[in-house]
């Protein structure tokens, strides 16, 4: 009966994909026919990420504490919803700062819950093959409302989005509730292998001397650092340019997204499967490799359809990562009661590089160019990669735990 259960946790992630990042790149496009400034837009987007920030290591912990996982994400869906819809009447900063600081801690605990829920009910043997599963519909919810939007857009205008968003919150709750909890094991939801009560605090330093662990959230904050900000920033290079595009801006986002989905069903369906072949470690480099490419070409390439490589290559890294990191750490931390605690802890170190990027971009766009801009944000890419490949091998053989899919 539980194969029911996971048919409708696909279809929860392929609804809640809209719901989770808010506006996500048409933010920018929102604002800017608003005549907000690359630079305001920049600290908005950093405001609501460093919010997010404050939940993220607490909301691990609470997924590993609580019985409630499906509230959670009904919950959260419904606020990110409604502080998105006020932003539609009231595009004012006070509104668009609070929208957004909303938006930004109650999607912190969206990833944990679903990745708690998948583990209690797909058990440590099939949760990578779920999690890719997840990862997939996850992308192809992306990819289909990128769609939709698009033809909105070019049909309505940008906010054509926010009715978008609000259905697939409907159909995000509607597949929550449908999900058994009587499904969901939550010891082995937490990582506990002995059924001796749920978690109600974690030991924070002890998690902080896992060396695997801060390598692992250290490449992360770098990888976001570079990352983040490279979608939004060709959409809205693309709103600010003098000359003009075929593309409306709204449509131009829309195809930012729909690209990168459409390379990341694939690819995560990929990752799942040969992940116990090749290990973590070795696909995660592969997707470190592709961002400074995906800089480079930003960069030196100003025409609009540069789009279709730097989406595709996006597409190819998110793919990986999306599915690579919860099975790492679901690994690694099993039997210690911790694992969504840990995974929050990565996702709070990735996050911050996440928040803090569309204002280092931004400022670098408003004193430089573009241009300039993707070239910094590639220089940090590579500093990733240099660490992942210097530390990784010697960190995680060290630390005795990992498993032969994990290694180097």
């Amino acid at each position: 009966m539980k194969l029911r259960s996971l048919q409708v946790l696909c279809l929860l992630n392929f609804f809640i994909a809209d719901v989770r990042d808010g506006l996500g790149p048409f933010l920018g496009i929102f604002l800017v026919s608003h005549h907000w400034r690359a630079e305001e837009i920049g600290l908005v987007m950093t405001l609501g990420g460093l919010a997010g920030l404050v939940a993220t290591f607490p909301s691990g912990m609470i997924v590993d504490a609580t019985r409630y996982k499906r509230l959670l994400i009904i919950t959260s869906s419904l606020l990110i919803t409604l502080s998105t819809l006020a932003l539609w009447y009231f595009p004012v900063s006070a509104v668009v700062i609070a929208s957004q600081i909303i938006t930004g801690l109650a999607a912190a605990i969206v990833a944990p819950a679903i990745a708690g829920i998948t583990l209690g009910i797909a058990g440590q043997q099939g949760f990578l093959g779920q999690m890719g599963r997840n990862e997939a519909f996850n992308h192809g919810g992306n990819m289909a409302v990128a769609v939709l939007a698009a033809v909105t857009c070019w049909i309505w205008g940008t906010g054509s989005v926010f009715l978008l968003m609000t259905t697939m919150a409907v159909f995000t709750v509607i597949t929550t509730l449908a999900i058994n909890k009587n499904d969901i094991d939550h010891n082995v939801a937490r990582g506990s292998e002995k059924h001796d009560g749920l978690a109600v605090s974690v030991p924070f330093f002890a998690l902080l001397k896992r060396p695997e662990l801060a390598v692992t959230g250290f490449t992360l904050l770098l990888f976001h650092l570079a990352n983040a900000a490279q979608l939004p920033m060709l959409s809205m290079q693309v709103a600010s340019s003098p000359s003009g595009s075929i593309f409306t801006p709204g449509t131009y986002a829309a195809l930012t997204v729909a690209i990168s989905q459409a390379v990341m069903i694939p690819v995560a369906l990929l990752t799942s499967r040969y992940a116990s072949e090749y290990g973590y470690a070795k696909l995660i480099v592969i997707a470190l490799i592709v961002l400074p490419f995906r800089a480079a070409i930003a960069s030196f390439w100003s025409n609009e359809f540069v789009l279709f490589p730097v989406q595709a290559l996006d597409g190819v890294a998110a793919g990986i990562l999306g599915v690579a990191i919860p099975g790492l750490i679901a690994s690694l931390f099993n039997g210690t009661g911790h694992i969504n605690a840990a995974l929050g802890l990565v996702m709070l170190l990735q996050g911050l590089g996440a928040s803090l990027s569309p204002a280092l971009a931004g400022a670098i766009v408003s004193h430089t160019s573009w241009s300039f801009a993707y070239l910094i944000l590639g220089g940090i890419a590579l500093c990733a990669l240099a660490i992942w490949l210097i530390f990784c091998r010697h960190v995680f053989h060290s630390a005795g735990g990992m498993k032969r899919n994990q290694s180097a």
